[in-house]
């Protein structure tokens, strides 16, 4: 709960569910080839900079994507593998 007080705390301006939609849409298109910035500059709509940070923030959160160390956006979200881990009970070292 703390950190989600956290979060709330510097956001000015939640992005709509559209918003979140296309952000997410971009990422899993990107293969991880782009940066945040390239991410963010392809997006067919104009989005300000902080509500696409408060986005990618929220998709790191939820485990739907990864930044590496050269800023490349990476989409790791896999609900039919993540249903498999939860029926078998197999532990991931990575969300450590």
């Amino acid at each position: 709960m703390e950190s989600e007080v956290i979060f709330k705390s510097k956001v000015l301006r939640f992005p709509t569910l559209d918003t979140v939609l296309m952000i997410e849409k971009a990422a899993r298109k990107s293969y991880g080839e782009k940066t945040l910035t390239q991410l963010w500059k392809s997006l067919p709509k104009k989005v300000m900079w902080q509500t696409f940070k408060t986005t990618i923030d929220y998709l790191v959160y939820s485990g739907k994507i990864l930044i590496d160390k050269d800023n490349a956006v990476i989409w790791i979200w896999n609900p039919p593998l993540r249903k498999y881990v939860e029926k078998h009970g197999v532990e991931i070292l990575a969300n450590r």
